[in-house]
């Protein structure tokens, strides 16, 4: 018997977020299940969604089109809103996707978990934390440059032969994330200075530690994902286990198939 897999419905602002990203944010969400609703937002009027416009057929994405019936006034955030809560009402989604770089999203993210769905969202880094902290989980389009599930080279390949038949629009918008420079992989010490990474891990990992003061890796993660948006990428590490021992915070061991850590200072107590 197939287990069923949670239904997911895409949200897309399609007046601030790029086209060329659409293909990472599907392969994001087809980790967690199935995304059969997807719909783009925007004023489709206007020249800047020509990118937008040349991907909807492929990726099979629904145009919603909101008129700016006042001047200075984005009528798509009200109408993302609007159709986010009718969805919740009536088709009742186990999660949602919404990509968009706006902190007028924060209130209803926050609904929407209240009601027991999840919410992944991605945007630009200058996006307000107030958006990325209500997510399940936030993910910068900056860092997924190079994301996806194809190897570097079979996802040039493809790239490539598939640019070839993108009309112009899209082919500018592409050629705009091509100019974008690569995820910035933080160091150490970067990561050290970072207060709110520093604090979550440790508090995590004591929060999950057994009897003999370790805690396994698996522990970690699920953790940190119950209680805060966060994914690993966003500092330029693909795995969690990646950026934990980048920090230099935790001593880690591998017991079997499990990895174990626990934090340095903890670890320097126990010795003395």
């Amino acid at each position: 018997m197939i287990e069923k897999q949670p239904r997911i419905a895409l949200l897309i602002d399609a007046d601030n977020s790029p086209a060329s990203k659409i293909d990472v944010i599907l392969a994001e969400l087809a980790k967690v299940g199935v995304t059969n609703i997807r719909r783009a937002y925007g004023n489709w009027k206007k020249d800047g969604l020509k990118g937008w416009e040349a991907v909807l057929h492929e990726y099979a994405i629904r145009p919603v089109q909101l008129f700016d019936y006042s001047k200075g006034k984005n009528a798509t955030d009200i109408g993302m809103v609007i159709e986010a809560m009718d969805l919740l009402y009536t088709d009742q989604p186990d999660a949602y996707g919404i990509v968009s770089s706006d902190s007028d999203f924060t209130p209803l993210v926050m609904h929407l978990k209240a009601k027991g769905a999840q919410v992944f969202g991605f945007g630009a880094k200058k996006t307000p934390m107030p958006f990325v902290n209500a997510c399940t989980r936030f993910l910068y389009l900056e860092s997924l440059v190079h994301g996806g599930v194809l190897a570097d080279s079979e996802a040039d390949r493809k790239g490539a032969s598939k640019s070839a038949r993108k009309p112009a629009a899209a082919a500018r918008d592409d050629a705009d994330a091509a100019d974008e420079p690569p995820p910035v992989r933080l160091d150490t010490a970067a990561l050290k200075q970072d207060a709110r990474l520093v604090t979550l891990l440790r508090n995590v990992v004591e929060s999950a530690a057994g009897e003999d003061g370790w805690s396994t890796l698996g522990a970690v993660g699920q953790q940190i994902g119950n209680q805060a948006s966060f994914d690993p990428r966003n500092y330029g590490y693909r795995k969690l286990l990646d950026l934990i021992e980048a920090t230099k915070l935790f001593e880690l061991e591998r017991r079997g198939t499990q990895v174990v850590l626990r934090d340095k200072r903890l670890a320097k107590a126990a010795r003395t």
